[in-house]
């Protein structure tokens, strides 16, 4: 971007970039606020023109003309979770790039109170709408309750329970997990489950439910974490006892690290012995010991919908819940069960 100041040295103003773009001082005004009541062409000639003076409006001034803050909250966790926490970057690197300021939140618990409380915060800084990056029913239920104040956007909720929502399809994720170890002719699949308040946690157990019933497979009630490598562990120390298990979904990838090691300390090896299948494909998940067979996730479109769809709900206007299809990255750590034939 080339950066030009006026005729006397100051920062560009409106009418430096109406004069560059040969309009008037209204039609930059109607671009800057976003009105769609201009020629595409026009439009772009008014955009080049701020891009080459590296013109800034000044937000407070618009606020007071639009009565909008273009400012939205994003309300993420301290937890240290991979996903959530990289979807809270690309929620916020999208919201800038649609021209919002942003005012984010980072809470230490998911409890209702503590939700409420963020969301009031927010609400008191005069902000248009809020993102919430925490897919559990206090989280979806805290959402609810101030729809009416501003549109709330739950990322990775339950879409039948929430009025705007975007995520992974997890659903679909956990099936393409499940199948990839059916199609692998493994018969005994367990699966290491998340959280149950959380919606993501849910969706993925039923896919896996879903797939081994379609191929008329026993499944037994999952063993249940809380995310963490350390619930892989000690969850994965009791799965390394059953000798007829050949094959574990783990409903994330760092409860699947755990799970290699618990299985390497009991001798069971991965995956001459048991296949694993992880979920979000963090960045380790390549160059662990074997590298990870995983779901991934695109969480920069997460993060662009995210936006879309508050946008719209700003607004006034309802768009679906929208949910973006997974990818299954498939890598040493699942292998044909013993006895069958490629």
């Amino acid at each position: 971007m080339t950066t030009t100041t006026g005729t006397d040295g100051r920062p560009p103003v409106m009418a430096d970039v109406a004069r560059l773009a040969g309009v008037s001082h209204q039609t930059v005004s109607r671009v800057i606020n976003g009105q769609n009541n201009l020629r595409p062409e026009t439009r772009e000639r008014v955009q080049r023109a701020i891009d080459q003076l590296g013109y800034r409006p000044n937000r407070a001034a618009r606020a007071l003309v639009t009565k909008r803050s273009a400012t939205i909250g994003i309300i993420g966790s301290k937890l240290g979770f991979w996903g959530p926490s990289t979807t809270h970057r690309t929620v916020q690197s999208a919201a800038r790039e649609a021209g919002f300021s942003v005012s984010a939140v980072s809470l230490t618990t998911l409890s209702r109170d503590e939700l409420v409380d963020a969301m009031h915060h927010l609400h008191d800084q005069g902000v248009e709408g809020i993102v919430l990056i925490a897919a559990t029913d206090d989280a979806v239920a805290a959402a609810r309750s101030e729809e009416a104040v501003v549109p709330v956007v739950v990322v990775e909720g339950d879409p039948l329970t929430s009025r705007w929502t975007v995520g992974i399809d997890q659903v679909g994720g956990a099936r393409l997990a499940t199948r990839h170890l059916v199609d692998s002719g493994h018969h005994r699949i367990a699966h290491l489950a998340g959280p149950l308040g959380w919606a993501e946690a849910r969706a993925r157990e039923q896919g896996w439910r879903e797939v081994l019933d379609e191929a008329g497979l026993p499944w037994t009630p999952p063993l249940r974490g809380d995310w963490s490598a350390r619930s892989g562990f000690e969850r994965g120390s009791r799965l390394a006892a059953d000798p007829d298990i050949t094959a574990v979904f783990c409903a994330n990838d760092q409860m699947a690290l755990g799970l290699l090691r618990a299985f390497h300390e009991h001798g069971r090896r991965v995956p001459q012995d048991v296949s694993v299948v992880g979920f979000d494909d963090i960045p380790e998940a390549a160059y662990l010991i074997p590298p990870l067979t995983t779901i991934r996730q695109n969480f920069t479109e997460v993060g662009r919908r995210a936006i879309e769809i508050l946008r719209a709900a700003i607004d006034g206007t309802d768009g679906p819940a929208t949910q973006i299809a997974p990818e299954l990255v498939v890598r040493a750590s699942t292998t044909r069960a013993t006895g069958e034939q490629p």
